[in-house]
């Protein structure tokens, strides 16, 4: 069973990273971009197949380790 997992900084949260890849966009000509936020995506190879346990196991995977709750905020797709 597969596992995504993408991960980005929450709504208020700087985003330098976003803002450096916006002002990069505008210096090589791409007009009328007005926001960038920048996150991860994370692939997961599971030998679970349970899809509700996959989930379960990849939430508890996204508190301890691949997300910082406090700053980020994730979402997961089971396939």
């Amino acid at each position: 069973m597969k596992a995504k997992v993408t991960v980005m900084l929450k709504t208020g949260v700087l985003d330098p990273q976003g803002e450096a890849v916006k002002s990069a966009l505008g210096s090589l000509g791409f007009q009328g971009v007005d926001a960038v936020r920048q996150g991860k995506v994370i692939e997961l190879d599971l030998a679970e197949t349970d899809a509700a346990a996959a989930e379960i196991a990849v939430k508890e995977m996204c508190e301890k380790l691949l997300a910082n709750t406090v700053i980020e905020s994730y979402s997961i797709e089971i396939a």
